[in-house]
């Protein structure tokens, strides 16, 4: 179970097994780049190669446990901030509050982005 309280079969038959798995790396990505870290040296320093990596980041790999948790210290991220993917998940309603929450951070270029995006979706 997550820390939001949703289980992970819950959340695989929501957003698709193989969403969820690219929703984690991605914060795994994410976090990584937070800190300024390349592929390169955080694989160096945890011991697989920046292919492997990616692969994890992408969601298309199956690291082991030990693995997450070696390179959750290497990114001195908490393992359940990076597991934590349900309010990625959740319902229209949610989508719309994370949405909100995020463009209300967001510079002006990156609004103006946004908006170019959302303009080239079809409705």
């Amino acid at each position: 179970m997550f820390n939001c309280g949703i289980p992970y079969a819950t959340l695989a038959g929501i957003g698709g097994l193989m969403n969820v798995k690219a929703l984690i790396g991605k914060r795994f990505q994410d976090a990584r780049k937070e800190k300024g870290l390349t592929q390169e040296a955080v694989s160096e320093k945890i011991g697989i190669s920046p292919k492997y990596l990616s692969s994890i980041e992408r969601g298309q790999a199956n690291p082991t446990l030990d693995l997450l948790l070696t390179l959750s210290e290497t990114l001195r991220a908490p393992i359940w901030d990076l597991f934590d993917v349900a309010e990625e998940l959740k319902g229209r309603a949610d989508l719309r509050k994370l949405l909100t929450s995020l463009l209300q951070k967001a510079d002006e270029s990156t609004l103006r982005a946004v908006v170019k995006i959302l303009r080239l979706l079809p409705r």
